[in-house]
């Protein structure tokens, strides 16, 4: 099935570079673009098979996200982003489940994890308000999942969690005005505060060692997997696939280019705009070989019946900043060697550079920070499981 869901989406992929320049102006990818990618299956990928899902290999998912991002970042970015989030739905309990898909099984959902909310416990649940800012696709979302810092009746913080809240629940606020990822619609969630049942909540603690009460219906190997390994990738993927974009445009421009600076030498025949295509398309590669390769490592361990390494976990979470950073590096690169037409308005090139660096400031993208820690464990130095 993945691969007829994958040969559905390069159908599409001309029609989301045509629509790339309304994505922009309409601050959020077209509804018609979305609709198009739910009746290829694309949301489906990562969705139990008991509701109409295909669990598909995450690695076909991914594939398919980067192929997106080469037609346009907007929409790759928000299909990367509604596309995993039936993943982390599989884990909750089956009743929060089945309120997302028990009536619909297109249903999808947004999400802001930071957790800039706080939930109160009470009886049966949480008490949930406060504001939630860069919430990717959520126009084209009924529910969201919301991060929040759970306070007992003491005033102490006493877990960190993922709240399920339905659309009639929230309100989103208009603020994306932005340069880069326009079209992705990344506006803020405003909830005041609203009663949440326990079983519409995940602790991170939980995901932190692979685990979810949705486990016991979803017993597929896709749901074991690490939460931060998958949702880190999901943010980086797309990044490749702006590079893999901007790669195909510079070629074909540096194809047909002439050089009137240069006495009208052909770019095709300029060695120096060889090696750095050459450079550019190592780095691309490199930085997508490394990101599928540790996520088929943790594959193998959890088919094996093993606990996935924290020291692979970890490696997980180097190259994936590092991927981005490569990516960018290639499109930066790309960009400075295509000359002043690269500049005008409708291009791929400058727009994929400017939602790179858009994505790059993800807080999934933090380098130093991923680095330390791969880096502080090589050298013993104990590390919280919970954030890989």
């Amino acid at each position: 099935m993945s691969k007829q869901v994958l040969d559905a989406v390069r159908d599409l992929l001309p029609t989301f570079r045509e629509r790339a320049d309304e994505a922009e102006k309409l601050r959020q990818v077209p509804e018609a673009s979305v609709k198009a990618l739910e009746e290829t299956g694309f949301f489906r990928m990562l969705q139990p098979k008991r509701f109409d899902g295909f669990e598909s290999d995450p690695v076909d998912f991914f594939t398919a996200v980067k192929e997106i991002a080469s037609a346009d970042g907007s929409t790759g970015w928000i299909s990367s982003v509604l596309g995993v989030h039936p993943w982390q739905v599989a884990l909750f309990p089956d009743e929060a489940q089945q309120a997302v898909w028990g009536s619909d099984t297109n249903t999808r959902l947004s999400s802001s994890y930071a957790p800039t909310g706080k939930a109160v416990q009470t009886e049966g649940g949480y008490l949930l308000s406060g504001k939630w800012s860069f919430s990717s696709g959520s126009a084209h979302a009924s529910w969201v999942l919301l991060g929040g810092l759970v306070f007992n009746a003491e005033g102490h913080v006493v877990d960190f969690k993922t709240f399920m809240v339905p659309r009639d629940k929230y309100e989103i606020v208009d603020v994306w005005n932005v340069v880069g990822l326009r079209g992705t619609g990344s506006n803020d969630i405003v909830v005041a505060e609203t009663f949440i049942p326990e079983a519409f909540t995940l602790s991170m603690s939980d995901t932190g060692r692979c685990y979810g009460p949705g486990q016991a219906e979803n017993t597929s190997d896709l749901y074991k997997l690490p939460f931060h390994s998958l949702f880190t990738t999901t943010i980086t993927t797309p990044i490749v696939g702006m590079a893999n974009g901007a790669y195909a445009e510079h070629v074909e421009m540096q194809q047909k280019r002439v050089r009137a600076a240069y006495l009208g030498e052909k770019a095709s025949s300029d060695p120096f705009a060889a090696v750095r295509i050459a450079r550019a398309g190592s780095d691309i590669d490199a930085a997508w070989a490394l990101l599928m390769a540790n996520i088929r490592d943790e594959q193998a361990h959890v088919a094996r019946g093993e606990q996935i390494p924290l020291q692979l976990r970890l490696k997980v979470r180097r190259d994936q900043v590092l991927g981005t950073q490569r990516a960018i590096d290639a499109i930066d690169a790309l960009f400075e060697a295509s000359g002043g037409r690269a500049l005008a308005e409708g291009t791929y090139l400058q727009r994929a550079w400017r939602d790179a660096h858009a994505g790059r400031v993800h807080a999934a993208n933090d380098p130093e920070r991923a680095l330390k820690m791969f880096g502080d464990a090589e050298f013993g130095h104990k590390i919280d499981p919970g954030m890989y």
